[in-house]
C-alpha cells in the first residue's frame, strides 16, 4: 500500500469514492482548496481510499489550539477489510503533527474505527427546536437594540463578535481563514446585526427551508455579547409567529438556550457527537489555556502505539502559572490514547476514564488532571466538516 498527498489529478478518483461512500452527487470543481489537504491510499496501482484534513483551531481555556479536522474518509468497496482506512489515519497523525496541528477532531459514522486509532467522543454539535409559543414567552429586552441587514463592511466586526463569545466556550472553532470563508455568510437568507459603540453587540444568521406546513427557519448563529442583545435577537425570532410553528436553532452559545430561551421540559434536540484525538501531547498542552493553580506535577505513562512521539513516561508540570509536558517521571497515572481527547477537552473526568478502562493508577495522583480542565460545560462545536 502506498499513501501520498492527493493532487488535482486525483479529482475524478476521489469524487468517485466519495460519491459511492456518501451518496454525493455534487462534483467539486477543484480538489485542492485553501486550508485543506488530503491523503490517498493506492492499492494495486489504483486509488483505494481517501482522507481529507482541514486546518482549524479550537478554543480551550480561551486559547486557540491548532486542530486538524478529518473528513471525507472513504474506501473503495472492493478494497475494504485490507486496512486502508487505518493506514490513512496513521499517516494523517504524522502529517498533522508535521503541520503543527496538536489535536484532531472528526465526526464519526463508524466510532470503532476511530477509537482504534485513539480518537474518542469529546463534545457535541447540537440543534434545538424552539416552538413559537416558547419564543413568545421569552422576556422582552428592556433596551430594544435596532438591527439592520449585514453588509460586506460588517464582516470583520461580525467575526470579532463571534470570537468574543466563542473563546469562552471550550471546543468552539475560531473560524480562521482560509478553511472557513467569512464572506460566505452573506449568502444566507437572513443576516442581521446589532451595532454597538465598539463593533457589534450581536448578530443572527438563518436560512428559510422547506418542512412541515409552513417551512422551517434554520438559525445557524445567534451570537451576542450581552443579555440585552441576546433577548433582542430572540425577540426577532418571535416576530415570525404566524408564519412558523417553530425555529431550529444551532447552539452556538449554550446560555441562549439554557438561560434565556425558555425551552419546555421536553423538546427536540439533534446532536452530532464529535471525537477528539490528541496528536502531540506536549504541543497541545503548551497551546491550551489553563487555570492558574499552585505548583504541582503528575507522573504519566502515555500508552499510544500510533503516536509514539509522545508515548511513554511523561511528567505534566504546573509551575509559575504555566503547564508543560516533559519526558520522565514514574508513570504513576497510566493514560491510554483514547483518554487524552476527553480529558483535554474536559468532556470526561478521570473517574469516568477509569471506569471506562482508559486510565489506571491511584485516584489521588490524578487529582491535578481534573483541577486543570475544570468543569466549564459540555465542549461544543458550531461547525460541521
Amino acid at each position: 500500500m502506498h499513501i501520498r498527498e492527493y493532487t488535482e489529478d486525483d479529482l475524478e478518483a476521489v469524487f468517485r469514492l466519495r460519491r459511492v461512500a456518501f451518496n454525493s452527487t455534487d462534483r467539486p470543481e477543484r480538489l485542492m482548496r485553501p486550508g485543506t489537504r488530503g491523503l490517498v491510499a493506492e492499492l494495486d496501482g489504483r486509488i483505494a481510499g481517501v482522507l481529507g484534513i482541514g486546518e482549524y483551531a479550537q478554543f480551550y481555556g480561551g486559547a486557540a489550539v491548532p486542530m486538524g479536522g478529518i473528513g471525507g474518509v472513504a474506501v473503495d468497496g472492493a478494497s475494504r477489510g485490507r486496512g486502508v482506512a487505518s493506514a490513512l489515519l496513521d499517516a494523517a497523525l504524522a502529517a498533522m503533527r508535521e503541520h503543527g496541528q496538536a489535536i484532531s477532531v472528526l465526526y464519526a459514522t463508524v466510532p470503532a474505527l476511530y477509537r482504534g486509532r485513539g480518537w474518542e467522543r469529546s463534545g457535541v454539535l447540537e440543534w434545538v427546536e424552539l416552538p413559537m409559543d416558547r419564543l413568545l414567552s421569552v422576556p422582552k429586552p428592556t433596551e430594544r437594540i435596532p438591527s439592520r441587514p449585514a453588509r460586506e463592511s460588517d464582516l470583520s466586526a461580525l467575526h470579532d463578535c463571534y470570537l468574543e463569545v466563542a473563546r469562552t466556550i471550550d471546543g468552539m472553532a475560531d473560524r480562521r481563514p482560509p478553511r472557513i470563508t467569512v464572506e460566505k455568510v452573506l449568502e444566507m437568507d437572513l443576516v442581521s446585526v446589532l451595532p454597538g459603540p465598539n463593533g457589534l453587540r450581536g448578530y443572527l444568521t438563518a436560512t428559510r427551508e422547506p418542512g412541515g406546513d409552513m417551512g422551517r427557519l434554520k438559525v445557524h448563529d445567534l451570537v451576542a455579547v450581552d443579555a440585552e442583545a441576546q433577548l433582542t435577537l430572540l425577540a426577532s425570532l418571535a416576530s415570525w409567529a404566524g408564519t412558523l410553528e417553530a425555529v431550529d436553532l444551532r447552539i452556538t452559545d449554550p446560555a441562549t438556550v439554557d438561560l434565556l430561551a425558555g425551552t419546555p421540559l421536553r423538546h427536540s434536540v439533534w446532536t452530532a457527537t464529535w471525537m477528539l484525538r490528541v496528536v502531540d501531547l506536549p504541543a497541545a498542552v503548551a497551546a491550551r489555556g489553563w487555570p492558574r493553580l499552585a505548583n504541582a506535577a503528575v507522573d504519566l505513562e502515555v500508552v499510544d502505539e500510533h503516536a509514539p512521539w509522545h508515548a511513554g513516561p511523561r511528567r505534566l508540570v504546573v509551575e509559575d502559572g504555566s503547564v508543560r509536558v516533559e519526558p520522565g517521571g514514574t508513570g504513576a497515572v497510566r493514560l491510554h490514547a483514547r483518554a487524552l481527547g476527553p480529558w483535554f477537552s474536559g468532556a470526561q473526568n478521570t473517574h469516568a476514564l477509569r471506569r471506562a478502562g482508559l486510565l489506571e493508577g491511584d485516584p489521588a495522583d490524578a487529582v491535578v488532571l481534573d483541577q486543570l480542565v475544570g468543569a466549564a460545560g459540555v465542549p461544543r462545536l458550531a461547525d460541521f466538516f
